[in-house]
């Protein structure tokens, strides 16, 4: 399977309750993922529900999945057909703390609202000496987010979404803990920083631009920490990176994501 470059989309900004219901989903992400085949989609869908690929104690639930989850990660969320991009590590059989990181990211690119309360409330919460994430605090967070956008949710929707983001967080393990969540001690595998400064390379990010790159926030990592990173990348031959003041030039060996597959799991095994 040939994976596309994915191209620039103009992004839906827009907030919704998804992730009440959706959370991270992973072992189902994966699962459609590796079995998606690129065909139409409604087709797909109804033969994966038909079939019950994901083993769900009904049709609803499996629809739910589709509806909430996949289609806007993986299907039609930013980049499109990100699937794909997942796809050429699935085929590789990488470990999944390098795949992890990946189906984060495209999962926090096709959700503004938990995109935003990473970058804007985790990042300077991670800061802290007090990193204990509150499901109050939260859901005030999210009221007060709504309200710029002039919109509101009830109380209970709210309160859903707050406990089923900081879920989505820990199942993704930016968070940690049950009951009681904090900040998780920052960790992102060299390989999957590699694949994910290929992606953001794709979608159009370069030099120092692909450094600083806002999407970087999502695992909490300020531009030192990115630096030492793409630093540890070139000594590992995932890439080649050289910097001499703001002159930031940034390569790779692969032209593809397949490719870029192939030196990743090359690295990881």
């Amino acid at each position: 399977m040939q994976v596309v470059a994915p191209s620039t989309v103009e992004c839906d900004r827009s907030y919704t309750t998804r992730l009440q219901k959706g959370g991270a989903l992973l072992d189902d992400m994966r699962l459609l993922v590796r079995t998606w085949n690129g065909g139409p989609l409604n087709e797909q869908r109804e033969a994966g529900i038909l079939e019950n690929v994901l083993g769900k104690q009904s049709r609803a639930r499996a629809a739910d999945t589709y509806g909430r989850a996949f289609i806007p990660r993986f299907i039609r969320g930013n980049p499109p057909e990100a699937w794909r991009i997942g796809r050429a590590l699935e085929d590789r059989e990488v470990s999944s703390n390098t795949i992890r990181p990946i189906y984060y990211w495209i999962t926090a690119r096709s959700e503004p609202l938990l995109y935003d309360y990473v970058t804007e409330e985790l990042m300077s919460r991670s800061r802290r000496a007090d990193r204990t994430i509150r499901v109050d605090e939260t859901a005030s967070w999210i009221r007060a987010k709504l309200a710029e956008r002039e919109k509101a949710w009830s109380p209970t929707v709210t309160l859903k979404v707050a406990r089923g983001m900081l879920a989505t967080l820990r199942d993704f393990h930016i968070l940690e803990g049950a009951a009681k969540k904090h900040i998780a001690p920052i960790y992102l595998p060299i390989e999957a920083f590699a694949y994910l400064a290929f992606a953001l390379h794709k979608c159009g990010a370069s030099g120092e631009g692909l450094v600083r790159h806002p999407d970087w926030n999502l695992f909490l990592l300020a531009t030192g920490d990115v630096e030492q990173l793409f630093l540890e990348a070139h000594q590992s031959r995932l890439l080649s990176y050289q910097a001499a003041g703001k002159i930031v030039r940034i390569e790779f060996a692969a032209s593809t994501f397949e490719e870029m597959a192939d030196v990743v799991a090359a690295r990881a095994h």
